[in-house]
């Protein structure tokens, strides 16, 4: 589960809900803070995320002159979804909304898109549906078709229990099991209030996560197809990761013919990790794509 470090919103980060043609969105919509706007970027989480993980990301790139729009998907945190049923939580479901907050965002500038962990392979699917809105696409900590072998026990686990306890239930179960593997009773000292990151689970829809957790240890490689597309392309993430080897993501950068950064002393969350590496590494790619694909 991804940790950041405050769920406040920083001055010039708004949190509204987002009017889309397939429904509302919760948001943390950041303005370029320059002169000059030099794009518009929409940032999707990851699996048990939520937007709170770019709250940090939003401001630098705000200072690098690029509006972006963090996104809760359908059924994540504040974003309201069905929670017994996975239909609606099907990876091209997940797309549509991708390409239907596009366009709610477009202001007629270049629209980049940067998807974390699942969000990177929801990313991947709106892209294959229609590339059109977009002028590039990021994959942050985002693997080219299941997760590691190690993660699809965990995710498994977490599905099996969801069909019999609640979240409440599932939240104490795994913040015991985290605190006894790590030693210690305070998960999140020092790095944000407990509470929010309970009401993030909370808020979740338990659908949403049996559906996608599913998605992610059965996805399949699709990296020749995204070749294809065109896209300009950009493979970003920590220089360890447990959910896709390094080397894997190595390997998919080269397959892809993308850009390629690592970003030292980060693991699966490098928006989290080294907020600073991270937010340079990704507007120094957005600088150099050309304003319309």
């Amino acid at each position: 589960m991804s940790r950041p470090p405050t769920f406040t919103p920083p001055p010039g980060v708004r949190a509204h809900r987002l009017v889309t043609d397939r429904g509302e969105f919760a948001v943390l919509d950041a303005e370029a803070a320059t002169a000059r706007v030099r794009g518009t970027a929409l940032l999707l989480p990851g699996f048990t995320g939520s937007k709170e993980d770019f709250i940090v990301l939003q401001p630098l790139l705000a200072a690098a002159g690029y509006r972006t729009v963090a996104v809760d998907g359908r059924g994540q945190h504040e974003s309201p979804g069905p929670r017994d049923d996975e239909a609606p939580y099907a990876q091209a479901e997940l797309a549509h909304d991708v390409l239907a907050q596009a366009r709610a965002v477009a202001d007629g500038g270049p629209l980049h898109l940067l998807g974390h962990s699942m969000g990177g392979q929801v990313s991947r699917a709106a892209v294959l549906l229609d590339a059109s809105p977009f002028v590039s696409l990021t994959l942050m900590s985002s693997g080219p078709a299941r997760i590691a072998a190690s993660q699809q026990e965990r995710v498994t686990m977490l599905r099996d229990g969801l069909a019999v306890i609640t979240m409440a239930e599932a939240w104490d179960v795994m913040q015991a099991m985290e605190a006894q593997a790590a030693g210690a009773s305070d998960l999140d000292e020092g790095l944000v209030d407990g509470d929010d990151l309970r009401r993030r689970w909370l808020g979740t829809s338990p659908a949403q996560l049996i559906a996608t957790g599913r998605q992610l240890c059965e996805e399949p490689d699709r990296v020749a197809e995204l070749a294809a597309v065109g896209l300009p392309l950009h493979v970003l993430s920590g220089d360890h990761d447990d959910t896709w080897p390094v080397e894997l993501l190595d390997d998919m950068a080269v397959r892809l013919g993308a850009r390629r950064t690592v970003v030292p002393r980060a693991d699966h969350s490098p928006n989290t990790d080294q907020p600073e590496a991270t937010a340079r590494a990704v507007a120094a790619f957005w600088d150099e794509v050309p304003a319309s694909a």
